[in-house]
């Protein structure tokens, strides 16, 4: 792999030129300017703020499905990836992005891992100097998901490029399929029964805590191996939409790194599919029928004449007949009678698909893969999911398969594994109701950094874990009344780094402990540390509740040592998501208590929610830097 350091010059990307560079007033007063690398596709985008807010330093946001260079949305509804130059700015810094090469970034994974990235951050100081005289900026990298391996990769493949790097909800070099693999499993064996509920009753407030009760030996079974794998209990709240979710396009590409996969699954031994006291084999569905209209898109899609009543998502569409016979594409979803198909398809066969094409649908790969984590164990029991599948001995349980997928694509996105070996200080923020980036995946990649760092570990690496956040900014109600907004924690982790970087100041780390793939942090924020606050609610209920009778709620929010104030708490008695009662917090102080009455209208359980917001300055009227947390209580009304 190449090694970018701060004076080398890259073979390719050495010729930069500006073709922009013009002032502009929104979000903020700036200088936008826009180029790219003579000789090929990769551009960048720099946004610089007036001389007088600049403080030395620069953002550069990175994730790998970004096809432009300028700051805004990805063709991935992932919206922390997205750059907030507002608050870049606000920061006293300038804002990098670049379209990672372009059509350059295919066939060699360090071109889009980091060295477009790299080449864009060094040619940024030059302009930087230009406007502000001579300095060197400091510069910090950040990226989430699979921004985040990028982040992890352009710090282990990079010396003096950027001064410090915040990944966040990152996986681990095996993640993929198998962290989303074992959700799928699960999904399809406990809605069988309709078993959640009840598992969520268990988990939820007030519950026994015994999700495995009522469960027979195949549920159960799936549910641990899920729970093993890492899959945060907390977050089977949305049982009820949860579906393929990233794994739809990532499937697409299984077949064709693993052809063989699924007849070996049926047929061979140590496989489900061949397991007679499975259920799997009459979940398997396959019909044939033709194409009544193709929608031109895009994305293009495809009406079929006849389809029967089952769920066709993430299943197989072979042509049978047609210019494309012999083909087969992966389904990524489902409107009825109309498909659409991952973005990992072949355009070619896409393009040749015709009405009245005979077609056949089938969803023996999907069911397949769905046990796919169990012939997916890596060499080393450092990556803890997988060790489930080893004996004690330490060898797989299951046969294995001549190719590791997760590394496939790890090496695809950074050009190599990560292996810890860092330079520069790091942050980790990782999200610990988190279903796309298992929680423990960032203590997998602390322990990678202290081993490859050995005495210099302390001062070079640090990890905040974030209690009720997922991969994303809840964006339902359902997910608002379960979670909390990540941007906060990550305005305040960038602003953190600079500090370490720039002045020394260290941030505190996340305590934590880890059982059975599970991240577990202590219940008091002194003990807890990190930067979000701790919220205890409790429910006064005396003998019990009946309608429109007064319930008390009381609840206590306490901010870590040196993380700042409470500034804001709301109140969502019905557990709808719906924040509409705010308490008054005049005189912001590192811990508030609060209490609150409400009566309930109708009977039924109800599980109501208090959310509070700190801020490192204590200031309730920025945007920036907001820190949520909540807190949830059971209250059943007869």
């Amino acid at each position: 792999m190449l090694q970018v350091t701060e004076d080398s010059i890259d073979p390719i990307f050495n010729a930069p030129y500006v073709d922009v560079s013009e002032l502009r007033g929104s979000p903020a007063p700036h200088r936008y300017v826009h180029g790219g690398f003579k000789g090929t596709d990769a551009r960048f985008s720099l946004y610089f703020p007036p001389a007088a807010q600049y403080q030395g330093r620069f953002h550069h946001n990175t994730y790998p499905l970004a096809v432009s260079e300028d700051i805004g949305p990805f063709p991935i509804a992932f919206e922390v990836a997205t750059g907030n130059l507002g608050f870049t700015l606000d920061s006293g810094a300038y804002y990098v992005q670049t379209n990672m090469g372009g059509a350059f970034r295919r066939g060699e994974p360090s071109i889009a891992a980091y060295r477009v990235n790299a080449a864009a951050a060094k040619y940024s100081r030059v302009v930087a100097a230009e406007l502000y005289g001579a300095h060197r900026p400091f510069g910090y990298l950040y990226g989430g998901s699979g921004g985040a391996y990028q982040t992890a990769g352009g710090a282990e493949h990079t010396s003096g490029v950027w001064d410090g790097f915040m990944p966040y909800v990152l996986g681990c070099n095996n993640a993929v399929p198998s962290l989303w693999s074992a959700r799928l499993n699960a999904l399809r064996i406990l809605r069988k029964r309709d078993m959640f509920p009840g598992v969520m009753d268990a988990i939820n407030p007030g519950g026994s805590s015994e999700m495995y009760r009522g469960l027979n030996e195949e549920e159960r079974a799936a549910l641990e191996e899920a729970t093993l794998m890492g899959f945060p209990p907390r977050a089977w709240y949305n049982h009820q939409t949860l579906h393929n979710g990233y794994f739809s396009d990532v499937f697409g590409v299984i077949p064709q790194l693993d052809p063989t996969y699924a007849e070996d699954f049926w047929t061979k031994p140590g496989y489900l599919g061949s397991n007679p006291e499975s259920s799997i084999a009459s979940d398997r569905f396959e019909f044939e029928t033709t194409v009544a209209h193709v929608v031109d898109g895009p994305p293009r899609r495809v009406t079929l004449t006849q389809v029967p009543d089952v769920d066709l998502g993430c299943a197989h569409l072979t042509l049978l007949g047609g210019a494309a016979a012999g083909n087969s594409l992966h389904i990524a979803l489902a409107d009825g009678d109309t498909v659409g198909f991952a973005t990992t398809s072949n355009p070619a066969v896409l393009s040749a698909i015709r009405a009245g094409d005979r077609v056949r649908v089938d969803n023996s790969w999907i069911l397949a893969a769905q046990t796919y984590q169990r012939h997916q164990v890596p060499p080393s029991p450092a990556e803890y999911g997988w060790n489930q599948f080893r004996d004690s001995a330490g060898k797989p349980l299951y046969p294995q398969r001549d190719v590791l997928i997760g590394h496939t694509f790890a090496m695809n996105s950074i050009g190599s594994l990560l292996t810890g070996r860092i330079h520069g200080k790091m942050l980790l923020v990782q999200a610990l109701m988190d279903i796309d980036a298992l929680p423990w995946c960032a203590d997998w990649y602390r322990s990678e950094v202290k081993k490859a760092l050995g005495p210099r570990f302390a001062e070079n690496f640090a990890l905040w874990f974030i209690d009720h956040a997922q991969h994303d900014n809840p964006a339902t109600l359902l997910a608002k009344a379960h979670t909390v907004r990540l941007d906060g924690p990550l305005q305040q982790g960038l602003r953190d780094l600079s500090q370490w970087v720039e002045k020394g100041v260290r941030p505190s780390d996340s305590q934590y402990t880890v059982a059975a793939s599970q991240v577990q942090v202590p219940a008091a924020a002194s003990e807890r540390g990190g930067i979000q606050a701790t919220v205890e609610l409790k429910a006064i209920e005396g003998a019990g509740v009946r309608t429109h009778e007064s319930v008390t709620f009381s609840a206590t929010v306490d901010v870590p040592a040196g993380a700042g104030r409470v500034v804001a708490a709301e109140w969502d008695f019905e557990g709808a998501g719906d924040y509409r009662v705010a308490e008054q917090i005049t005189n912001p102080q590192p811990t508030v208590s609060v209490t609150r009455t409400h009566s309930y209208e109708k009977p039924g359980t109800y599980y109501a929610v208090l959310r509070a917001t700190s801020q490192r300055n204590a200031d309730a009227h920025t945007p920036y830097g907001r820190i949520q947390n909540i807190a949830r209580v059971r209250v059943v009304v007869t």
